[in-house]
Order: C-alpha cells, then sequence, then structure tokens
C-alpha cells in the first residue's frame, strides 16, 4: 500500500498576484476615498478673483485700521433660536445703526452659510429669529450708519447642542 503524505502549502504566482492585487487595491481605495472627501467637504474657494483681492488689500487694511481706533465693539449672543448683537462705543454708550447684518460662514464648505439683518431692539441691541445649527460658525458683523461703515467684528465661534 503506498500512502501519500498531504501536500504542503506552495506559494504559486496567483497567489503573489492575488497579494498585490490587495495590497494596491487598499492603497488605491483609501486614496480615492480621501480625494472625494477633500472636493465634496470644502470648495477651496477663499476669494472669487485673487487678483482684485489684492488691489483692495490696502484698502481694507486701512479701513480695519480705522474701525479699531474708533472704539466700537459688539457682542454677539446666540440661543432659543436668536441671535442679539449689542454694539457699544469707547465710552460704553449704545451705538445707533441703520443697518446691522451678520454673514454666518462654515470654516470648511459653504452649504450652510447664511446672512441675516438684525432688526433695531433699541439701545444699540440688534436682533433676529434666526436658528443656528450646532457646530463651528465665523461670524461677521457689519454696522452702518449713512451708507458709511461704522463697525465690523469678525468672531469664530462653536454652537453645542440642538439648534440654537
Amino acid at each position: 500500500m503506498i500512502t501519500r503524505a498531504p501536500k504542503a502549502f506552495v506559494f504559486t504566482g496567483w497567489h503573489m498576484f492575488g497579494v498585490i492585487c490587495l495590497f494596491f487595491g487598499t492603497i488605491i481605495s483609501v486614496n480615492a476615498y480621501m480625494a472625494y472627501q477633500a472636493v465634496h467637504s470644502w470648495s477651496g474657494l477663499v476669494v472669487p478673483n485673487t487678483y482684485v483681492a489684492s488691489q483692495q488689500f490696502n484698502g481694507k487694511v486701512a479701513e480695519a485700521k480705522r474701525l479699531s481706533a474708533s472704539g466700537v465693539s459688539g457682542a454677539i449672543t446666540i440661543g432659543n433660536g436668536r441671535v442679539d448683537y449689542r454694539i457699544l462705543d469707547a465710552k460704553q454708550q449704545p451705538v445707533l445703526a441703520d443697518t446691522v447684518t451678520a454673514s454666518f460662514r462654515r470654516p470648511v464648505g459653504d452649504r450652510q452659510d447664511f446672512t441675516v439683518t438684525l432688526k433695531d431692539a433699541g439701545q444699540g441691541q440688534y436682533f433676529a429669529e434666526q436658528a443656528v445649527l450646532p457646530g463651528h460658525w465665523i461670524i461677521e458683523v457689519t454696522a452702518l450708519k449713512d451708507g458709511a461703515r461704522i463697525h465690523h467684528h469678525s468672531q469664530r465661534i462653536a454652537v453645542m447642542g440642538e439648534a440654537q
């Protein structure tokens, strides 16, 4: 009687082909997923036209210095489906403005960005009935008086919990 010993495993070219396919398939899949996330999570757009933005830079710096020297400051409060903003001058007196707008932008992505015009509640207090979704926001508030900008405030905040 002849007994055959079971063959030991032999690593063949087909096995190597499978290993290479799995290795590079994993790398390509991860890279494709990361590229998809990068393209669909942020527009990449900081300014529509960089040349025009560079030409306006010095004017914006001069205006920022002028607004900073005026001593006008503001504070924002968000909660209960409402946005409140208070504007005070250097002597902590209320500042009256004709128009106050607040732009809410996500740090990454622009799908949820919005701008709201705040209503005058008197004594330098402005408000809007607007729910703000949770997460990080960059808020820019601009106040105009007689067509001229009298206040500009930019702040990054984190809204926690349900829509505030």
